[in-house]
């Protein structure tokens, strides 16, 4: 009879609040992410009120906010569900916390989980007068009124913006199908892909619109066959006014995802409905992919988006600091500009550092204070140029295709600028001739011993050339 009742005590459930569950969420979360991570970002995140399967949560500024939602948001309505499956959202406010005792509606939960990203302003979901859903997956801060826009990206900005434009009026044609983005990571591709998305989003909530990487359509297709689901699957997919797929050369070699996403790209087609792509390569360069499917990629048009200018670093920069609301020293904003050139991720991710130690700290920005903070980072920089970088700046510079670099044209105006890539890769890299050789079409290191020759000749010569080369090390270097 004890051993009973012991089990019966045991197997009662204990009363959840959302606090109780808040706690053995954060718990787990810290867990994962570490007491560094922790401190800095989730520590001060409150929960707010669960209502209708919503577990709101509220971060006490707009960096917090945005912080927590982009990189954590997922995984917090992961952890939660677990705790209470009546959970099927997350949304992040920036709010006061409430003294009260957030309550728990009684509504039942809308199916399917889902992120739901709340306005900034907003002190709960609902207070603003707009009930509308706001779509998932999508990131708010990447609108078209946030993108910065330059010489490197401005085909692409205006194309996204054209059929963006013409997707949220059903009376237009589509104009060009599909619009392929291409750039290497962290140029803004993504970023303009969710500003298509939430310009069709604000201007036309009827027209039906799905976003995801290729990765996603992969997974959700094989699970489709995994559940004999594949008839719900194309019709979910075929049945759309606008569907963008981001990174499709991670589909790269997989015969059945390109298989479907070939008949659906036909199908949408010929619905007059658009469709929006993203790789880090051009559809002629995708290696792993059908010629079929790459002949469809490049049907209609292809954008690059190039490595980004001084120029536009310095206004990104500036953008987001307007938008955190922080005062940047403009010598930090030039100390990253000129510095950090990889991608503007890098160069975001920095000064979101440099916001969070003044923030968090109440450390005022300066110079040395932004050197101090980004010491690894910038030291990272100064210490790494590789030969693809190089590669890539000579290219960019002489105004040439960067397949030049390894192709077997001897024309000068390409042999010239490869010559002197080469030059760079043996002066600021600590890479072998052979090694040198091979990352430039898998040239013999003899060929890279001339070419080293001939451009120390040429310098003592050609001034012009002697310029370039000057200017070329001194952009990599620093």
């Amino acid at each position: 009879m004890l051993v009973e009742a012991a089990r019966e005590s045991r197997a009662e459930p204990a009363v959840k609040t959302p606090e109780s569950e808040w706690d053995h969420v954060v718990k787990r979360l810290r867990e994962e992410v570490g007491d560094v991570a922790y401190r800095s970002w989730l520590a001060p995140i409150t929960v707010h009120r669960i209502e209708g399967g919503e577990a709101v949560i509220a971060a006490p500024a707009r960096l917090y906010r945005d912080w927590v939602a982009t990189n954590y948001a997922d995984r917090i309505l992961e952890l939660w569900r677990t705790e209470n499956r009546q959970i099927t959202r997350v949304s992040v406010v920036v709010a006061p916390v409430r003294a009260s005792q957030p309550a728990v509606a009684d509504r039942p939960a809308e199916p399917g989980p889902q992120i739901r990203l709340a306005p900034v302003e907003a002190a709960a979901i609902g207070e603003t007068g707009e009930d509308r859903p706001r779509p998932s997956g999508l990131d708010p801060r990447f609108t078209f009124e946030n993108f910065v826009v330059g010489k490197p990206n401005e085909l692409a900005h205006a194309a996204a913006r054209h059929v963006a434009e013409a997707c949220s009026n059903p009376l237009r044609k589509v104009p060009f199908n599909p619009l392929f983005l291409y750039g290497g990571d962290g140029l803004g591709k993504t970023h303009l892909m969710h500003a298509i998305a939430w310009h069709v989003f604000k201007n036309a909530c009827d027209r039906k619109v799905i976003y995801l990487s290729a990765e996603k359509f992969m997974h959700r297709f094989v699970r489709a066959l995994r559940f004999k689901s594949t008839i719900d699957f194309k019709e979910e997919f075929r049945s759309v006014d606008l569907l963008m797929i981001d990174d499709v050369q991670f589909i790269s070699g997989k015969e059945s995802t390109q298989e479907e996403l070939f008949h659906t790209f036909n199908a949408l087609v010929d619905q007059n409905r658009q469709i929006v792509i993203s790789a880090d390569k051009s559809p002629c360069d995708l290696e792993g992919l059908e010629e079929r499917m790459r002949s469809r990629l490049g049907w209609g048009l292809v954008a690059d988006l190039h490595p980004t200018t001084y120029e536009l670093r310095l206004g990104i920069l500036q953008s987001k600091a307007e938008q955190a609301n922080v005062h940047i020293p403009r010598k930090v904003m030039e100390l990253l500009a000129h510095r950090i050139t990889s991608n503007v991720r890098e160069l975001e991710g920095a000064l979101t550092r440099i916001i969070a130690n003044m923030q968090l700290v109440g450390r005022e920005i300066t110079l040395e204070s932004a050197q101090e903070e980004l010491h690894d980072l910038l030291r990272l920089r100064e210490r790494r140029v590789t030969i693809d970088e190089i590669q890539r700046r000579v290219a960019e510079h002489y105004n040439i295709r960067l397949a030049e670099m390894t192709s077997a044209r001897r024309a000068r105006a390409f042999a010239r600028p490869r010559q002197g890539a080469m030059y760079l890769a043996k002066q600021l890299t600590s890479r072998s001739l052979p090694e040198i050789g091979r990352k430039f079409g898998g040239r013999d290191h003899t060929t890279v011993m001339h070419a080293v020759r001939r451009i120390q000749e040429l310098k003592d010569t050609d001034p012009a050339l002697a310029e370039d080369v000057e200017l070329l090390r001194r952009m990599l270097e620093g």
